[in-house]
């Protein structure tokens, strides 16, 4: 009984180190020429489809890769917290926030529409939907457990808002001198319409320090209507678990942990005055705990699937953030 314990207690570890491995793999691949314009994150799930198509899942290590997929995926979201300041958006990004609410009812609105004109995946297109509205892989992953969403839709969503957000945020650097906008105008525009901090950090920096501080405040509000957001789609698969048949969806708990250390984050770290060296640390761990999360789904990408059912997502995803730019644009000058 001993050594089938620690026979299987081993596969768990190898299991996780092996997640984190690749994790390390694409955080050095991302620091590249040409590989830094798509992050460690998609540059992981890379190589792990591309193991996976390879090699095949590595089933002995199977405990330990759930575990980085969905354990170390929920511990990484509770720490992202920490990046939310709510009383810098409540004292001066409200207006703002009126402005995030609209880009995520219409990304997602827009996405379930193209989803069921094109016939497309209806989970993946809903994924798609919050990850182009909210903040890219990290709402993916929130809400995907709420919905039931399977974790091989989640790592292809994850990818590919990955790689479509980086996209538009080099089209944004490309675009931003033929646009007769100003650098707070062009920021607020980052802000609200990129997927990705990251990717809104890239597309807003070469406009100037202080269209990078709104473009980030925009971008923070979106982040934070992720809870009221994950809350209500809670309480959608409730209602529709009274209507279509029983659902059983477990209370994110996860999410109060974000909404925790949001708070911490805001309120209780200045008090204590926590070096910010620090709290880079914990940030960059973060999004390594992320990444090793993803390299778990997408570990279960099979490639065949994609080419059946990501195909129109992917278009519905394309479509949905150039109308979203263009009326995120238009928006500005009205």
């Amino acid at each position: 009984m001993r050594v089938w314990l620690g026979r299987r207690g081993n596969r768990f570890a190898l299991g996780i180190a092996f997640t984190l491995a690749i994790a390390a793999l694409g955080t050095g691949l991302a620091r590249l020429p040409g590989f830094d314009r798509v992050g460690p994150l998609a540059c992981a799930i890379a190589i792990a489809v591309v193991y996976r198509q390879l090699a095949g899942y590595p089933e002995a290590l199977r405990p330990g890769i759930q575990f980085s997929a969905k354990r170390l995926l929920r511990f990484a979201i509770v720490l992202y917290g920490l990046r939310l300041n709510i009383a810098v958006i409540l004292h001066d990004g409200l207006g703002l926030v009126v402005r995030d609410a609209a880009t995520i009812a219409f990304s997602i609105g827009l996405m379930v529409l193209l989803a069921r004109w094109w016939r497309a995946d209806a989970s993946l297109s809903l994924l798609l939907g919050v990850g182009t509205g909210v903040c890219g892989a990290s709402a993916i992953a929130a809400v995907s457990p709420i919905v039931g969403a399977k974790e091989e839709d989640t790592a292809i969503a994850a990818g590919i808002i990955a790689l479509g957000g980086t996209v538009f945020a080099i089209a944004y650097t490309l675009l931003r001198p033929l646009l007769p906008l100003p650098a707070l105008q062009y920021g607020v525009w980052s802000g609200v319409s990129i997927h990705e901090v990251a990717q809104v950090a890239l597309a807003a920096a070469p406009a100037g320090g202080q269209a990078l501080a709104v473009a980030l405040l925009a971008k923070l509000g979106r982040v934070f209507l992720l809870i009221p957001l994950a809350f209500g789609m809670m309480l959608w698969m409730k209602r529709r678990g009274r209507h279509d048949g029983p659902v059983k969806v477990e209370f994110p708990w996860f999410l109060v942990g974000f909404l925790a250390m949001s708070l911490a984050g805001s309120y209780l770290v200045p008090v204590l005055r926590v070096p910010s060296d620090w709290m880079q640390a914990v940030s960059n761990f973060s999004s390594f705990l992320l990444t090793a999360a993803m390299v778990g789904l997408g570990l279960n990408v099979s490639l065949k699937d994609v080419r059946t059912k990501a195909v129109r997502p992917f278009v519905a995803m394309v479509a949905t953030s150039v109308l979203l730019s263009g009326w995120t644009l238009l928006s500005l000058w009205w």
